[in-house]
């Protein structure tokens, strides 16, 4: 069986190649149109500039990483972490869902780091834009006042780790901090202090779940679950109080009195 149907396709094949070889010619003989891109005011063609492909690849390099860029260079760890220990002191399983926490996150951070992208933007970016810098000048011209906003929220004994695994200079001022030192310290910060946020927000809802499963124990009500009473009791609680009003603004100063 398996002979029988490679001789089909064969024969297939075999009676299909007249009909594409001429297709071929007439394609070959017309020419094919060139494709070609312009970067910039430059065209990229077939035997195009090196440098110019290598802007290209260079750019979607950096738009790969841009995720963990926003992870790791932005306020959005501390504001996601302490958002999901919030849902789980809460006791709501999967409410507000990972999706609504998430774009929370991203809107919070765009509002509180849109300060430092517009100082970066109008130190390097513009001027780069307008022919009025080279290219290197405005990477280290736009990359000062990010660098200045990880410094300001790290803590020194951070820093001070990561020049030591990294083998680095001892920085006189926070300007001599690498980039490849301010990153990972701030980003233990941010989690050090996202746990501390989330341990005050989940120690009354503790309290009250230790209060509610004592009651049920000295009422011998051992076969109800605590959780059942605890929580409408904390839901109500947390709306009473405006709990997500209080985290937000609390998160966001956070920022603006450092």
């Amino acid at each position: 069986m398996r002979s029988g149907l490679v001789k089909a396709l064969c024969l297939g094949l075999a009676s299909a190649t007249p009909l594409w070889l001429p297709l071929a010619a007439e394609a070959q003989q017309a020419g094919l149109p060139d494709v070609s891109i312009s970067v910039g005011g430059s065209e990229l063609a077939g035997g195009g500039s090196v440098a110019s492909s290598l802007k290209i690849m260079l750019l979607l390099t950096v738009l790969s990483f841009a995720p963990a860029m926003v992870l790791c260079m932005t306020c959005f760890t501390r504001i996601a972490v302490v958002l999901g220990m919030t849902r789980t002191a809460l006791g709501t399983q999967a409410l507000p869902p990972n999706t609504v926490i998430t774009g929370l996150a991203m809107f919070l951070t765009i509002a509180i780091m849109a300060p430092v992208f517009e100082e970066s933007y109008q130190a390097g970016i513009k001027p780069y834009l307008e022919g009025q810098m080279e290219q290197g000048e405005a990477l280290g011209k736009a990359s000062v006042p990010l660098k200045d906003f990880l410094v300001r929220h790290s803590r020194e004994k951070d820093l001070a780790l990561f020049v030591q695994i990294t083998r680095s200079e001892q920085p006189k001022d926070p300007a001599d901090v690498p980039f490849f030192v301010a990153v990972p310290a701030f980003v233990l910060s941010e989690l050090n202090t996202a746990f501390q946020i989330g341990f005050l927000i989940a120690l009354p809802f503790l309290v009250l779940d230790m209060v509610v499963s004592s009651v049920l124990t000295s009422m011998s009500m051992i076969t109800l679950p605590p959780v059942v009473i605890s929580l409408p009791l904390k839901l109500m609680l947390f709306v009473i109080v405006d709990g997500w009003h209080l985290i937000i603004s609390s998160l966001v100063k956070t920022y603006s009195v450092t």
